[in-house]
């Protein structure tokens, strides 16, 4: 049973090394906990923590009390976490690793012919009650995921709907190569419709998620609503400004002056400048009209001046 998550959980490549330093036991169910830990630490969403142990066991033959034709039964004794010693001069070792509930994985190496499955079972007990006080043991360091260090690249996916991958793409790539200059974030779209978002870190990554999903499941405007736009085309009537992605709003050129007259809209903004607009009106064609707000930090610093002057 996997404990790792889903590409689509966790859509990162995870390499796992473990270095036994010294070890006079099982180093490999060492590293089944020691990795557990690490990876939790790391920030991976694991389904559940997981621990190892290793089991062995000790056999021998005895003459059966009152047998008159030498028939002997052998006897079994099971060990828990056996040491170097046991598992070189014993006959099995038995390596359980698995959650509180379920087993992730088995290996079994033995000297004898065959072993009961009676004594197997039992050895599985064993291991279970062994492995749950190593689990509990485990807790008390780290029982959940860590966040994630800031300085780790951020990948994220998310789903759009299929009939909306050409509008979040654009014509000739426009779109996605825009979110992807705006944010700095790269981004990949499957067929069906995941997204994968990959950032140096979070806010870039959240923007383009943002940005996606804007467009992917767009939340209309509403009439008051403020945006620090940027202007995409001017015509000899106004200039068009983008408020999210796919979605642009006309400011007039005669909105355009604050007041004064003006001759030419490129007098006062050209493609590419940012402008801090509000939506004056949306028709029935969902067509808005913006007009020109005056900048918080420029109607800040005005007003201190007005202070200090006076």
């Amino acid at each position: 049973m996997p404990v790792l998550p889903s590409v689509e959980e966790f859509p990162y490549a995870i390499r796992q090394v473990s270095e036994a330093l010294g070890s006079n036991g099982s180093t490999s169910m060492g590293s089944v906990c020691a990795s557990t830990l690490a990876l939790l630490n790391a920030g991976v969403p694991l389904k559940a923590p997981v621990a190892g142990i290793a089991m062995g066991l000790v056999s021998d033959d005895i003459q059966v009390e009152g047998a008159v034709d030498g028939v002997v039964e052998r006897r079994f004794v099971t060990l828990t976490d056996i040491l170097g010693a046991e598992d070189a001069f014993g006959d099995m070792d038995f390596k359980v690793a698995g959650t509180k509930d379920f087993v992730t994985a088995l290996q079994l190496d033995t000297k004898l012919d065959g072993i009961p499955s009676q004594v197997l079972a039992g050895a599985l007990e064993q291991a279970k009650d062994a492995r749950l006080t190593i689990l509990e043991v485990m807790a008390e360091a780290i029982d959940r995921p860590d966040e994630m260090s800031p300085y780790a690249p951020r990948v994220t996916t998310i789903k759009v709907p299929v009939d909306k991958i050409g509008e979040v793409i654009g014509p000739k790539g426009k779109v996605i190569n825009a979110i992807t200059e705006e944010t700095g974030a790269q981004i990949s779209i499957e067929d069906d419709g995941t997204v994968f978002v990959g950032a140096t870190d979070g806010p870039s990554a959240q923007a383009a998620i943002d940005k996606i999903n804007a467009i992917a499941n767009p939340q209309l405007p509403t009439v008051g609503e403020r945006f620090l736009g940027t202007v995409v085309k001017t015509t000899d009537f106004g200039a068009f400004v983008s408020l999210l992605p796919g979605r642009d709003g006309l400011v007039h050129i005669s909105k355009l002056g604050k007041g004064k007259r003006i001759a030419k809209v490129e007098d006062v903004v050209n493609v590419g400048d940012k402008l801090r607009v509000e939506i004056a009106d949306i028709d029935k064609r969902g067509k808005i009209s913006l007009i020109l707000v005056a900048d918080e930090d420029s109607t800040a610093a005005a007003t201190d001046a007005a202070t200090v002057t006076s």
